[in-house]
């Protein structure tokens, strides 16, 4: 049976820790609560969001209105290559998971915060690695008629950062199907510890921010990327340059807004100081957003989703 709580705060599930309050709010262990939850907030006109691990989140200050369902089934099974998982599972146990028993294909991943679904939903990735490359299957809950639908690899629609279940927000993911090449299990778990340092090195993962803030945009500004190379020494992999150089480029590392700062490692990062609002977090990204716009001729676009606002 659904169990609501009321005026619930939602900065303690963030990993931001930024948020107001949900008028309603649920957690669920398994698809079939999950269900009932989203016909709950349909059946009382409600408007609901749906979460798991609270990254990738900024919530408004102002919190929810309406009912927020938060995701916490964690099952995950190996059939041969295969790994049938929740979407609540997280997708740092997925990576270990696979990497333990010789599945490779996700080791890259390592480090990236927030759920299975998340990523899927996101198409999340890092260092030449995509959720696309491993995702046989996904099973949803379509909440506009009311009923399950399962889409196969070539139906989600992979774009980067995106997917069907992005562009289309009525459909819920329920679980995964994940398939993988056979590897070697020591290796496998030895790339997961490198990535994981890489990221460490990059920026310290025991900040309050919910991940990269910005998409890497098309860039095709030859001087600009020529400008890139010469800077950093690495030469574009794609049309895309990061976004985190570009913010850098236009001299707004460590800028602060309150208690919301541009990460002086990563410029990528909004770190919430301490005391940080969602209003200063949207203030600092518009100045970044017109910067970069202004002397760049970039639009940036958010990978943050914004919640409540």
């Amino acid at each position: 049976m659904l169990s609501l709580e009321r005026d619930v705060l939602l900065a303690p599930y963030s990993t931001f820790n930024i948020g107001g309050p949900a008028d309603f709010f649920a957690t669920v262990t398994t698809a079939a609560e999950l269900i009932e939850a989203l016909e709950y907030a349909a059946d009382n006109s409600l408007k609901s969001f749906i979460f798991s691990g609270g990254s990738n989140l900024l919530i408004a200050d102002r919190g929810f209105r309406g009912l927020v369902i938060r995701v916490a089934s964690a099952a995950a099974r190996i059939s041969g290559r295969d790994i049938y998982a929740d979407a609540g599972t997280p997708l740092g146990s997925v990576v270990q998971l696979a990497g333990a028993h010789g599945l490779a294909g996700i080791e890259r991943l390592a480090g990236i915060p927030g759920s299975l679904g998340g990523a899927i939903r996101g198409n999340a990735g890092a260092f030449g690695a995509e959720m696309r490359d491993v995702v046989l299957s996904v099973k949803t809950y379509d909440r506009k008629a009311r009923m399950l639908r399962e889409f196969s690899a070539k139906q989600c629609a992979w774009g980067y950062r995106q997917s069907h279940f992005k562009s289309h927000p009525e459909l819920v993911i329920l679980s995964a199907q994940l398939r993988f090449e056979d590897g070697d299990s020591a290796e496998l778990q030895r790339i997961a510890a490198d990535t994981m340092a890489v990221r460490e090195a990059k920026h310290p993962q025991a900040v309050r921010c919910a991940g990269s803030f910005f998409m890497n945009p098309d860039v095709l500004d030859e001087a600009l990327r020529d400008e890139f190379a010469l800077d950093t020494g690495k030469t574009p992999k794609d049309s895309r340059l990061p976004a985190g150089w570009l913010i850098d480029h236009v001299g707004l590392r460590g800028r602060r807004i309150g208690g919301a700062e541009i990460s002086p490692h990563h410029p990528n990062y909004i770190v919430n100081t301490g005391t940080a609002t969602a209003e200063q977090v949207v203030m600092l990204a518009s100045l970044v957003k017109q910067r970069v716009r202004t002397e760049l001729g970039i639009q940036l676009r958010e990978e943050v989703q914004l919640v409540g606002f």
